[in-house]
């Protein structure tokens, strides 16, 4: 079939029409970051916290499955998985919890905390800081830090810049290490451009790179899902935020409270937090910026009883979160880790087997029961990515099974 004489210049003259779209495409939709995330945040009320603060919530967190979940069986049975898939990974959860029980550590100067004299607020910092030292030295730190301030609305705007700024300046040596900071109660694309203004002043007294200093947004108002003016404002925020924005955090009890949701119901599965972590997930996609879901506030571990339902309800929250491609969410007590991690293995370990043989099938463009597509493909490696990076599985598995490399599986996302 002959192409028309007319084809060469119709695609030349559509290049030139649509470049500076395919620039802003570029730019504003760069896809899903292929490197590791936390599966996590842990919030501690900055005057509780110490240097010791991240071995004692690994201590705690094996000492309740001392407890009330000494082997395998107990724990499938508390959150109603098949034993034959918790024995493999047991032992595995164990040493997580030695090694590294918190990926992601955030010191909470804002709700945590409440409200102080500058002076007792800047002592805790001051402590903060000595302990966040200690731990970032330690064998078991977390990959990520950093601090929640006061947000940015008027009656506490001056103290949450006082925080944000002495903190960064006296952790500036340390800033290119995993250092993560949360705007929090974010209700206008002006207060996004207000945190990108203040980490640039930041940067430059500190001597800092451009772009060090980033932020997550905390999505915890009605004000972040819809402005007055009927638009959805987190695409603009992601804008405003000119590539600092690291992530988007939903907050279950703020923006639940702000519906007028009753206390007794406030919850991640609750029809009104659904609806928001949707249009979170679309604003977010394909921008590079991650997501996280919120925390339950069930922490019953008095006995045996309870705390098997707590697992068994924070489990099954976390799963939830995982089905729906949300892979980070919050967590408020030791507790919370050893279902933290199961979930997580659970999921990565039962996607594995049929992610490698998929991809096998699609590499070799031999056939098989499902039919893939690229975008199919993308996701299916992207799996694997994150069951190595979460430390569910390991990247030899992976190889055994499928052949692929972790640079072959980066390749595939794209």
């Amino acid at each position: 079939m002959d192409v028309p004489e007319f084809v060469p210049d119709l695609a030349a003259s559509l290049d030139e029409h649509l470049r500076a779209a395919d620039e802003q495409l570029a730019a504003d939709y760069p896809g899903e970051p292929t490197g590791r995330g936390p599966v996590h945040t842990v919030y501690v009320p900055g005057d509780l916290f110490t240097g010791h603060t991240v071995a004692q919530w690994g201590g705690q967190a094996l000492d309740l499955l001392d407890r009330f979940a000494p082997d395998a069986a107990t724990l499938a049975a508390a959150v109603g998985v098949d034993v034959a898939e918790v024995e493999p990974i047991y032992q595995r959860l164990r040493a997580k919890l030695t090694a590294q029980p918190i990926e992601d550590l955030r010191v909470d100067f804002e709700d945590g905390y409440g409200r102080r004299d500058d002076a007792i607020e800047d002592d805790h910092l001051a402590a903060a800081v000595d302990g966040l030292r200690a731990i970032l030295d330690a064998d078991n730190r977390p990959t990520w830090w950093g601090i929640r301030f006061k947000c940015f609305e008027a009656p506490t705007r001056a103290r949450g810049v006082r925080t944000l700024g002495m903190f960064v300046g006296a952790m500036a040596d340390r800033a290119h290490d995993g250092l993560t900071l949360t705007l929090p109660k974010v209700t206008s694309v002006e207060q996004v451009e207000a945190m990108r203004i203040a980490c640039e002043k930041i940067e430059e007294a500190g001597g800092l790179d451009r772009g060090t200093v980033t932020f997550e947004i905390q999505v915890e108002t009605a004000q972040a899902i819809m402005a007055a003016s009927g638009v959805a404002p987190l695409a603009p925020m992601i804008r405003a935020g000119k590539r600092r924005v690291s992530s988007l955090h939903y907050g279950t009890f703020d923006y639940s409270a702000g519906l007028g949701i009753a206390a007794a119901y406030q919850a991640l599965d609750h029809p009104v937090a659904d609806h928001a972590k949707n249009v979170m997930q679309v604003s977010a996609a394909q921008t590079g910026v991650r997501m996280s879901d919120g925390s339950t506030n069930v922490i019953a571990f008095g006995d045996a009883e309870q705390a098997h339902a707590t697992w068994k309800l924070h489990y099954g929250l976390v799963e939830r979160s995982l089905v729906r491609g949300i892979y980070q969410g919050w967590d408020m007590h030791p507790g919370h880790l050893p279902t933290r991690y199961l979930a997580n293995y659970l999921f990565f370990r039962r996607a594995m087997p049929d992610a490698c043989k998929r991809l096998a099938a699609y590499l070799s463009k031999t056939g098989g029961d499902v039919m893939d597509e690229p975008a199919t493909a993308r996701m299916l490696a992207m799996a694997l990515l994150r069951g190595v990076h979460c430390g569910a599985i390991d990247e030899t598995e992976v190889l055994d099974a499928s052949g692929l490399r972790l640079d072959q599986l980066t390749e595939l996302t794209r």
